[in-house]
This record gives structure tokens, sequence and C-alpha cells, in this order.
């Protein structure tokens, strides 16, 4: 399904509310809450930014969002009365945010101070601000799962850890990279980091071992013909999703690190993406003003999606064996080892051993 209501290109969406809603926002400094089953319109909030929101947060176990706006403010709104609960201003031109799972704070980054702001989630209140923490813009900022470090990826092609009891840098990650770090995200565990950059690739960072102090990231294998703007984990880290400038939604086996979908059908960047916890639906946010609800499950079902993929992309549809539905496979796989779809594959791991991805 296509969602139309935004009048500018949506610089965010994700599924939230236990996968029932999706919440958006945009360029033209609205958000809105969609119901997943009707892919119509909830609620729109208007008013609260006077420009471009650049992206939100779900408070967790909350009916609250705060967003954040290049017009240097931070808002925290109910999402059942439309009330403006704070608002509350910072020097620089916020380009991201993100909420601690426990609710009780707010991470933001501003531009072109490339400051990072911890807030009390309540208030709004400052807690700490850690200035010129890179030396380019930050991207994006995350808290961990365990909320105890920030995550923020930079224009600057490094990744940072600031810890919030010791209050200081613990980890800094020159990623090698060879263009902007756009994004990166945790798994569930905190264990990986994951790395979107416009060099058009994706690289994953074990934190737990640290080996990539010696050997670098691991990249994903033959990745994006674009930019990559995005990335999230699936809940359970089988799966990444990834969205391009190339206008695709990539989507990933983490067990042997290679495109498994291809999503096309935006007409203009892919700017977010979010996953399902039952990985079977995916949302993407575009330039091109639309979000789009795609269902992984059933996409192959879709007569436009099979045309696209099979016309000379050197992809191959072949049938499950197990439940019998098509799925995409790459000419450069083994095709006599995927046999079942992702899906299937995921409910009987043992059966699937991938060839590990050819060396670059």
């Amino acid at each position: 399904m296509t969602l139309r209501a935004h009048i500018d290109g949506v610089t965010a969406a994700r599924l939230c509310f236990n996968d029932r809603c999706i919440l958006s926002c945009s360029s033209d400094r609205s958000a809105i809450l969609w119901d997943v089953e009707s892919c119509r319109p909830l609620k729109v909030f208007v008013g609260v930014h006077g420009g471009t929101i650049s992206e939100f947060t779900v408070i967790p176990n909350t009916n609250r969002m705060v967003t954040v706006s290049w017009d240097k403010k931070m808002a925290s709104t109910d999402l059942e009365t439309g009330q403006t609960l704070w608002r509350r201003s910072q020097a620089g031109l916020l380009t991201s945010c993100s909420s601690s799972s426990d609710g009780r704070l707010l991470v933001s980054a501003a531009d072109p101070q490339n400051a990072v702001y911890i807030s009390d989630a309540a208030s709004g209140q400052t807690l700490h601000h850690i200035s010129d923490h890179h030396r380019s813009t930050i991207t994006r900022c995350r808290f961990d799962p365990q909320s105890q470090r920030v995550a923020t990826a930079s224009a600057d092609r490094t990744v940072k850890l600031w810890d919030l009891l010791a209050h200081k840098t613990t980890m800094s990650i020159d990623s090698n990279h060879g263009n902007v770090v756009s994004d990166c995200c945790f798994t569930n565990n905190g264990s990986f980091l994951c790395t979107a950059s416009w060099d058009k690739s994706l690289k994953l960072w074990d934190l737990q071992a640290g080996g990539f102090r010696c050997h670098g990231g691991t990249p994903l294998q033959r990745g994006h013909e674009g930019s990559v703007s995005a990335c999230t984990f699936s809940r359970d880290a089988t799966l990444l999703v990834s969205g391009s400038y190339d206008r695709t939604v990539a989507f990933w086996d983490m067990s042997s690190l290679c495109q498994t979908l291809v999503l096309k059908g935006h007409s203009d960047w892919v700017t977010d993406v979010s996953v399902s916890a039952d990985r079977k639906l995916v949302v993407s946010a575009s330039k091109d003003r639309t979000v789009r609800l795609w269902n992984v499950e059933n996409m192959e079902e879709i007569p436009e999606v099979v045309e696209k993929r099979s016309g000379g992309t050197g992809i191959h549809i072949l049938k499950c064996e197990q439940c019998g539905k098509p799925f995409p496979v790459s000419r450069l796989q083994t095709s006599d080892l995927l046999t079942q779809c992702v899906f299937c594959r995921l409910k009987s791991p043992s059966r699937y051993r991938p060839q590990p991805p050819p060396l670059m």
C-alpha cells in the first residue's frame, strides 16, 4: 500500500504501538499517525514546528512522541490528544533524535555545532551537552538497547559511542567508509552495530568481540547502486533492512550477509525504513512524499514486483519447496542451496548452510 498525505518529502516513518500504527514526519512540517490495517491517517499533527521535521522518536510505554526540527526546536506531543506537552529550543538545526529503552532519556544532535544533547524525556530539560563531538555533521544518534551508551554517526566518516555513566567517549570507530556515514543501528542485545554510508555500502561491527579494531567492519556483500540512507535490524537480528538513494529497499539475511529481497516502487530517495517484530511488514519513507507499507511475506504475489525483479536485474524467481511461494534469489548465489524462502529458512535454520560471500 502507498500512503499519501504528506505534501513534501517524508523524512522518517516507523511502525509503532505493537506494529498496529505507522508514524511519519516530513519536510512539510507535519507528522501523521497511520492505521496499519486501513492505511488511513488517524491523526495529523501540524503547527508544532516551523521547519522540516528531521526525525521523531516514540517514548516507550507512553502515547508520546518527540520530534526534532530544522527550526532548532524539540517538542513532545501526546499522540492521543494532539497536545504539545513541552517545547525546547537548542542552538542548532536538529538532525536526529532517539529515546532510551526505559523512556527516561532523549538524545538529539545539532548542526553546525556537531553537538549532542542528552535530555530528560519528561520535561525536555538538557542534562548533558557534548559540544564538537564530531568534526562534521552528526547524521544519526541512537541509544543502545541497554540505555548505557549513545552511538553517533557523522559526515566525518566516524562512529562514536558515548558512555552515559562515565560521561565520556569510550569508543571511536574510524569506519573506513568512503563517504558520509548516514545511519547506524544496534541489534537488540547491543552486541552488533550496523553502519550505512553514502559510499553505497553497509558494514557490521562486532562491539563485543572488538575484532574490528584490527580488521575493520564486516562489509555486507553486493550492496545498493546508490548512497545508503537508512538501516534497521529486525527484533531478532536475523534480518537487516536498508533504504537507498537508488529508490530501493533492500532485505538482508544476516547469516550470509547477502541481499535477499530488493523492493522497488518509490520514485525518489528512500529516507527511512522500519520492520515489524514478526518480519512480515516493512515500512519505507521517501522524498517522493509517500510512505509505503510492504507485505514482505506475500510480496512476490504482486505482479508489478515480480516483473520488475525478474526483468534483467540479475534475479531468479524460485519456488519455495516448503511453503510453495515464489521468492527471489540473486544469480550470484548458488541456487541449489536456496530451495526455501527466507521465512522458511528462518523457521528451520539448521537446513540452511549458505556459502560465505566472495572476497572483494
